[in-house]
């Protein structure tokens, strides 16, 4: 990358998009990625990424962050442990980091779909056994468990008791007559050990060694002779330990060195993904989209610069390369010209570095080898640069640089010397650019490079949004129209006085003010142009809203018709098949009672027949739900607070109000409709068909009933067994002919009968209260029952 790009880029402001970039990151070595990331300029590099940061943004909404927190470098502590060196135990904690982090981010990327990111997840090789056996090992940067070896559970154990005997023997003396010696009642260590304080003028009434005095000289710090032995032990013990725990951090760091290029892998792939997922992230944080990529234009929708306030910066479409390869913004000054560029540049190399754009997302970056700038001024008085001299010097080494692969950025082209040979300057270097085959974009002032874009082929203007009523700029950006510089709106703004504007118009020669007048009338024109299309499309969107709607409804409406229809079908042949198993069960009941009975057959049979012929009648009328529903019969006239139905939808609407030519004004659910009088029918209560049905089942049933179920039974001459039986077969056909009364016939004889009569009847479910016959009904020898 040379230096001229690499300028580009600091004047694009670039580095401060990484640093938010970097601020994204986890890890160390991902933000010094985020940081040191630079453009490519391989289409399919550049696609590869662009893919990678989309796979990380799926995830991180489905499945959230991935851990990466604490990993760190790893690669000299591995190499040290390969030379056969022994790590201490915060670098093993930073190797057993990394395993554990190579774990949990397979786990994240376990199940997933092939994706541009997936091969990393499944690449990396986590090892359990190591990364437990160190984190069981060590407890903390300083300590190791007591369960790293059986022989330090075993020094450990017999030291705390060492330790146990030392303080026990300390702690008679302090509390034995020798205590008043003692500067104070305490066990201290001196030395690495176990000791207590004497005062110096008593340090021959305690026998032991004397390891330390105080600096006042008052205080001897003597280990009496009880404990030495118990000390040296202690000693001792304390070797072993340290021993012991250099052979296991040896251990450790021997399996690492073993799975040392497993562990580099791990932690590369780690970094590499940490930096993805930065680039994830921060795609969220901006709210940017995945561009499309080219080689030949760039168009970009609701483009904004990724560097404002979010909510406060204004979306602007741009383009360049298709209809034409320069674009030549003007416009008033703190318009938003400059930020206009500095987005068009920004955004591509936004997208060349895999990030994606804070844009809609059809839009198009195209990928290009570098992205030269020349924005702001540089003057310099050291080098004796004026503002020309620096631009001058920039648009230099810019034309030797550019070629057909380069996007070339003028910020106020021309500017700083004499107007008429500023605007020729800046038209021959625009000329000389696109004869290179660079793409142009420039910001001017001068009137000499509008009218140059407008007869030019391959230039295009374009102008920042100046509202002549508020006199304040609205920085969206216009393409087509050359803009205005709106020195003197802006000079009167800002409180010139009105007399040296009117001396400054004055001056102007008409030619200038007519072309001038002709842009403001152009741009009044747009202006209007503009509203009138936000109304025509608001207007297209509220129609095929309304339509959508509508059609939403009406097939709403069609459907909740079908399933009436069904409904009342279902209905109508549930109760003929209620009819049919009373028929069944009437017809089984009579044919019981004819193997007993003299009965008028003839009769009965001729009720059976006349209840099939009424049932069959009736389901005939009800059809399948296949067939059309017959035009219902006139009704009465609708009025207000009627429920009626449009005869040629049949769906149901409330009458609102009766206009005065007779016609109705109804509510079906959200639409209001008007219908005439004859278009509708007033709903009184259930459907015709199910009225019909219900009608003809009842006839039925009343026909079955009255011919098929008598009202009295005779049990005379029967054994009391065989009288039950019979007895409840007939109480079970009267229920199911809906009697209330019956008579049951058991004569007087010796009673028997009688009173299993009776004690059935106290029993049965079916039974509300009895009574004996009275005179005239055949007194004791009949049983009155009146049924539930």
């Amino acid at each position: 990358m040379n230096e001229l790009f690499e300028k580009s880029i600091q004047t694009l402001e670039l580095p401060r998009v990484l640093e938010m970039l970097a601020g994204c990151a986890v890890t160390d070595e991902g933000r010094e990625r985020a940081l040191a990331l630079r453009p490519m300029s391989d289409i399919e590099d550049v696609r590869r990424a662009q893919e990678e940061t989309s796979a990380a943004v799926k995830l991180l909404i489905l499945r959230g962050t991935p851990g990466f927190a604490g990993i760190r470098p790893v690669a000299a502590s591995l190499q040290r442990a390969d030379m056969g060196g022994s790590l201490n135990t915060r670098e093993l904690l930073e190797v057993a980091a990394v395993l554990r982090a190579a774990r949990t981010a397979g786990e994240y990327g376990a199940g997933e779909e092939k994706s541009p990111i997936s091969h990393l997840f499944h690449a990396l090789t986590p090892n359990r056994f190591l990364e437990d056996t160190i984190t069981n090992s060590i407890v903390g940067e300083d300590e190791l468990a007591d369960s790293a070896s059986s022989e330090l559970a075993y020094i450990r154990r017999h030291m705390r008791a060492t330790e146990s005997k030392v303080r026990d023997i300390l702690q008679k003396l302090i509390s034995s007559n020798q205590s008043k010696y003692l500067q104070e009642a305490i066990i201290t260590i001196r030395s690495d050990r176990y000791v207590v304080p004497v005062k110096s003028e008593h340090k021959n009434a305690i026998p032991g060694l004397v390891h330390d005095v105080s600096s006042s000289g008052s205080t001897f710090f003597i280990e009496p002779m009880g404990v030495v032995k118990a000390n040296n032990e202690l000693r001792e013990l304390l070797a072993k330990e340290k021993k012991e725990i250099e052979r296991i951090l040896a251990e450790l760091s021997a399996q690492c060195a073993t799975h040392k290029e497993d562990i580099l892998e791990d932690y590369q792939l780690l970094v590499w993904l940490d930096a993805i997922f930065a680039r994830a992230k921060l795609s969220l944080k901006l709210e940017c989209t995945e561009p499309r990529l080219s080689d030949k234009y760039l168009r970009l929708r609701g483009a904004r610069h990724p560097l404002l306030d979010q909510k406060k910066a204004v979306a602007n479409d741009l383009e360049l390369g298709e209809r034409f390869d320069t674009l030549v913004i003007t416009g008033p000054n703190t318009g938003g010209k400059t930020v206009t560029l500095k987005t068009l540049g920004l955004i591509t190399l936004m997208a060349q570095c895999g990030l994606h754009i804070p844009a809609k997302d059809d839009s198009t970056v195209r990928v290009v080898s570098r992205v030269l700038a020349d924005i702001g001024d540089e003057q310099s008085i050291a080098q004796s640069l004026s503002t020309f001299s620096s631009h001058m010097v920039n648009i230099v080494g810019i034309l030797e640089e550019a070629d057909d692969e380069s996007l070339i950025l003028f910020d106020e082209l021309g500017a700083g010397t004499d107007p008429v040979e500023g605007a020729a300057l800046a038209a021959a270097i625009i000329e000389s650019a696109r004869g290179l085959g660079a793409q142009v974009a420039a910001t001017t002032h001068y009137a000499e490079l509008k009218v140059y874009a407008m007869t030019t082929p391959g230039v295009e203007n374009a102008s920042c949004e100046f509202n002549v009523e508020t006199l304040a700029p609205t920085y969206r950006l216009v393409l087509g129209i050359p803009g205005k510089s709106n020195a003197f709106a802006i000079s009167r703004r800002l409180g010139l006085p009105e007399y040296i504007i009117e001396k400054a118009a004055a001056r102007l020669d008409a030619e200038n003010v007519r072309f001038e007048d002709v842009l403001t009338r152009l741009d009044q024109q747009r202006q209007e142009m503009e509203r009138e299309r936000t109304e025509a499309r608001r207007l297209k969107l509220e129609m095929e809203q309304s339509a959508s709607k509508a059609r939403e409804y009406r097939e709403k409406l069609e459907a909740e018709r079908a399933k009436v229809v069904e409904k009342a079908q279902a209905e109508a042949r549930a109760i003929i098949q209620e009819a049919r198993d009373a028929s069944d069960l009437a017809i089984s009941e009579l044919k019981e009672l004819q193997k007993r009975r003299d009965l008028d057959w003839q009769q009965v049979n001729d009720s059976r027949a006349e209840a099939r012929r009424l049932l069959n009648e009736a389901e005939r009328g009800i059809g399948g739900p296949a067939q059309e529903v017959e035009t219902p019969p006139p009704t009465r006239p609708a009025v207000a607070g009627d429920t009626v139905e449009l005869v040629s939808m049949g769906t149901k609407a409330t009458v609102l109000s009766v206009n005065k030519d007779g016609s109705l004004q109804l509510q079906a659910g959200i639409l209001k409709i008007s219908a005439k009088q004859d278009e509708v029918r007033v709903v009184e209560g259930e459907s015709q068909s199910q009225k019909e049905a219900r009608r003809i089942v009842a006839r039925a049933e009343h026909t079955l009933r009255t011919a098929a179920v008598p009202s009295q039974v005779d049990l005379r001459g029967m054994m009391t067994d065989e009288a039950i039986a019979v007895l409840e077969r007939f109480l079970d056909t009267a229920m199911m002919g809906k009697l209330e009364t019956v008579t049951i016939i058991h004569g007087k004889g010796t009673g028997a009968v009688r009173n299993a009569v009776r004690t059935y009847c106290r029993r049965s479910r079916y039974v509300k209260s009895f009574r004996p016959g009275r005179y005239g009904e055949g007194e004791d020898g009949v049983t009155v029952v009146e049924l539930k």
